[in-house]
């Protein structure tokens, strides 16, 4: 049976949904977007993807044509329509149809449409044993030039980094700042465990401030862990009794080696393990009933 997506105020077949060639979402990356979870009937943290897509929105003086109330309603009726509890939900807003020039003003009214589909995780031995990251040459957008929290359309210097990671032979990479400090991955944000404290970079680093990194957060000072938003270095990382990844496709993923570096003890460690425990619990049971 054919998806149904939601596009410009229309429920349609995926065969239908189509933007024009001269939507600027297409030809320069002029959108944003937002990568969402649904699990077991609820969507986890709608309202704050919500907030963060109008932020990004208003970031790049984007007029979205609703409003944030008609926005999750697009959201939960495009997964009803699809007969899915379990998803992952893809909302883009573009700059919509305009000319072959860069000028947003020739763009008359944005482009908004909504995607839901089964979620595929990374492979469940990864989960058990770990992943295997390296660190790339390509740095992360400065703040200045394409701040990274605007979580925008134009995913290329991502997309550089990916490709180095897949030379590497890994599925993960992590990404320095101009300055050599630790930003984050491709997809995900990073953490790092040491003498017992959560640390992660901070977001004037240039990173984009995750859902999940923050639930997590909140996740680990409930359980009296002490969390730190701190710059570090490779050294740190490489120097860390555990590392791990969170993300919204993620969830939360532990990491082994890095650059060639055995992490602790070469396996997920029990913080970690208890964290992905208590994330998957939390997911779970809190949301938005679809």
């Amino acid at each position: 049976m054919s998806r149904i997506i939601y596009l410009d105020g229309c429920f349609v077949p995926e065969e239908q949904a189509r933007i024009s060639v001269f939507d600027h979402g297409f030809l320069y990356g002029d959108g944003i977007f937002e990568g969402i979870r649904a699990y077991n009937g609820r969507v986890f943290k709608l309202d704050a993807h919500i907030d963060r897509l109008y932020d990004s929105a208003k970031a790049i003086q984007l007029a979205i044509p609703m409003g944030k109330g008609e926005m999750v309603d697009v959201v939960l009726e495009t997964l009803r329509r699809n007969h899915l509890r379990d998803a992952y939900i893809r909302l883009v807003v573009s700059r919509g149809k305009g000319d072959l020039g860069l000028d947003p003003r020739k763009c008359p009214g944005a482009t908004v449409m909504c995607i839901a589909a089964g979620i595929t995780l990374y492979p469940p031995e990864f989960y058990e044993k770990g992943l295997e990251v390296v660190t790339v040459a390509t740095r992360r957008n400065v703040p200045e030039a394409l701040n990274p929290r605007i979580k925008s359309l134009n995913y290329l210097n991502n997309i550089l980094a990916k490709l180095e990671a897949a030379k590497a032979g890994v599925l993960e990479a992590i990404m320095l700042n101009q300055e050599g400090y630790v930003a984050e991955c491709t997809g995900d944000n990073i953490f790092i465990i040491k003498q017992r404290r959560l640390i992660t970079p901070p977001v004037h680093v240039g990173i984009l401030e995750g859902i999940t990194r923050n639930t997590v957060m909140d996740l680990a000072r409930e359980k009296g862990i002490p969390v730190v938003e701190a710059v570090f270095t490779r050294f740190d990382v490489y120097t860390a009794d555990e590392v791990f990844l969170t993300g919204t496709a993620a969830e939360v993923i532990p990491v082994v080696t890095v650059d060639g570096r055995t992490i602790g003890e070469g396996v997920p460690g029990p913080m970690t393990s208890d964290l992905i425990a208590a994330f998957r619990e939390y997911a779970r049971n809190q949301g938005t009933p679809i």
